[in-house]
């Protein structure tokens, strides 16, 4: 267990620099027996205690002094039941956990697929594939921790909902800010 103020969702690749001890030890683990790690969102807004189940993707780099820069990729989300301040006889934290089984995979609705299609095209970003999932457009989007967790915490049927109302206020607040380059003069 990885307790960070960081709540990856989903799907989101996330870089890390591991430099204590501890989780030098549990990249090592992590490494030479192919294990998936939680990090766990350890902010006083987390009452739920949830957490993200990430599974190392790269080491980018290794620094001489044993520090590491990695990329996690998180494939689960998890709630807290305990929290150890270390597992067994390693040197790094550990946990009881109850997890979620996200489906990465469940398709959203035609209105949410044309909105992000339509928000992406504002950003001038051009999308071959016709699949979206409700996790996958929560990471184009870019939520700040308490949009995050009223996000994951909505009933499955309020997330999509969720989405179009922040997709369609990040839309209006571009075509804003575009019809406002017009106002301003430099001199």
């Amino acid at each position: 267990m990885f307790p960070l103020t960081l709540f990856p969702l989903p799907g989101e690749l996330v870089p890390l620099h591991i430099f204590e001890p501890r989780y030098k030890q549990l990249l090592e683990h992590a490494t030479a027996r192919d294990i998936s790690f939680g990090i766990y969102f350890n902010h006083t807004s987390n009452v739920t205690k949830l957490g993200s189940l990430v599974k190392l993707e790269s080491v980018i780099k290794k620094f001489p002094s044993g520090e590491s820069d990695i990329i996690v990729k998180c494939i689960d989300l998890f709630e807290l039941v305990t929290l150890y301040r270390t597992y067994r006889d390693k040197l790094y934290p550990g946990g009881d956990v109850q997890f979620w089984n996200v489906d990465l995979k469940a398709p959203v609705s035609e209105i949410l697929h044309e909105e992000f299609i339509e928000y992406l095209s504002l950003l001038k970003i051009n999308r071959h594939s016709n699949e979206s999932s409700v996790f996958g457009i929560a990471n184009e989007l870019n939520l700040d921790f308490d949009d995050r967790l009223k996000f994951v915490q909505a009933e499955h049927d309020k997330r999509e909902s969720f989405l179009l109302s922040r997709l369609r206020f990040q839309k209006h607040v571009m075509l804003e800010a575009e019809k406002l380059k017009d106002v301003f003069h430099l001199n």
